[in-house]
């Protein structure tokens, strides 16, 4: 591991009246201005977050609830608002201990990209602060951030080292329903659409047991074919739970047959595309952009401003083309992390690939019993 990053005392003095001199320690003490809550029983965050234009579904109870049921892990969020303050800022993160692995502090764990909720490079540099010092304190042995980019804050990221990076697409869903779909690759998307019509696909959506076990059932094909464990069912049936009405399983059937299936989430004007699934055999029916097509025609109907379609690795070239075939923009972003090395490499870790070679060689109901014993240890 590469030494950790230390924070210049010196940096928040200006802004947030810190006593730390610059005469303070390698390791900075607790400046005093943070304060912690627990956002699953501070009605304070969920007030916080309908009111802030950069909160998303991974910030809110619901989620952090189901990260809570599924793989036990405890959510906290860090503010500079004292304890009965109206919140002002707020960076959510879980802690994620196990018997495999050493405490570390995620934001958010399986989660595609969390923003801290802070104001200015300020808020930034205090938050840093504290975290440095519980990490001394042996709290956990890392950190780990998953903001986008935001320009206001580049200066103080600086402070990390870059983790993985990851391609962010959107779709804007402000135009008419017309307008986006001619958008959309002519003959990538819109035939196949076409073709999916004319050979009868059927399209319904439920939160039941019935359109959960269905959509595992697929979810499982697919992660086999990408040789990972599926993640438990568990923690779908959770997320279905706890969001509630705002989280949808869509199915696409063909001749009596579920043929492939998308979970998806909303909250406020943001729809969020967060798992796919497909049976491989009937790829050439245009089941996916059929689907696609619904999830979007459905957002659009209850009020959603754009579409979140999720990360994708940076090298996952064809992943990156289907979702730019929908006319969806392409931001890249990098995990922040520290202490640690900085990652050099853009593809798959050794470990990553090695791991990969074993899962490969396992039948279907050996890749769940994996699932169900490695999620909870990597977070």
């Amino acid at each position: 591991m590469g030494q950790p990053i230390i924070l210049n005392p010196e940096m928040i003095v200006k802004d947030q009246r810190s006593s730390v001199s610059s005469k303070a320690p390698a390791w900075i003490k607790s400046t005093g201005l943070i304060h912690t809550l627990d956002p699953l029983s501070d009605r304070r965050w969920n007030t916080f977050l309908i009111q802030h234009p950069k909160a998303s579904i991974f910030h809110t109870p619901e989620w952090l609830t189901a990260l809570k049921k599924t793989y036990g892990y405890e959510p906290v969020v860090f503010t500079t608002s004292k304890p009965g303050e109206a919140l002002q800022n707020g960076t959510v993160f879980c802690i994620v201990r196990s018997w495999l692995v050493s405490p570390r502090l995620v934001s958010l764990p399986f989660s595609d990209h969390v923003d801290p909720l802070l104001n200015s490079r300020s808020e930034l540099l205090a938050l840093v602060a504290e975290l440095q010092f519980e990490q001394k304190s042996k709290s956990w042995t890392s950190i780990e951030l998953r903001p986008q980019i935001d320009e206001e804050f580049a200066s103080g990221w600086d402070l990390f080292h870059d983790g993985e990076s990851y391609a962010l697409h959107k779709i804007d869903l402000s135009p008419g329903i017309e307008q986006i779909f001619a958008r959309f690759h002519r003959d990538s998307v819109q035939r196949r659409i076409r073709r999916a019509e004319r050979e009868g696909l059927l399209y319904e959506e439920g939160r039941d047991e019935r359109f959960l076990r269905e959509f595992y059932r697929l979810t499982v094909m697919t992660r086999k074919r990408q040789f990972v464990p599926p993640p438990p069912i568990e923690w779908f049936r959770n997320l279905l739970h706890s969001v509630g009405e705002n989280a949808k399983i869509r199915l696409a059937t063909h001749k009596g047959q579920v043929i492939g299936s998308v979970f998806t989430l909303q909250f406020k004007q943001t729809a969020v595309y967060k798992y796919g699934c497909t049976d491989e055999r009937f790829h050439n029916l245009g089941c996916m952009p059929f689907l696609f097509w619904k999830m979007i025609q459905d957002a659009k109907a209850n009020g959603a401003m754009e579409l979140d379609l999720g990360r994708s690795d940076v090298n996952n070239s064809g992943l990156i083309t289907f979702k730019e075939k929908f006319g969806a923009s392409r931001v890249d972003f990098t995990y922040k992390k520290f202490p640690g090395q900085r990652s050099l490499a853009r593809g798959e870790s050794l470990r990553v690939r090695v791991a990969k070679s074993v899962f490969r060689l396992l039948p279907g109901r050996a890749l769940v019993v994996a699932g169900k014993l490695i999620y909870p240890h990597i977070g």
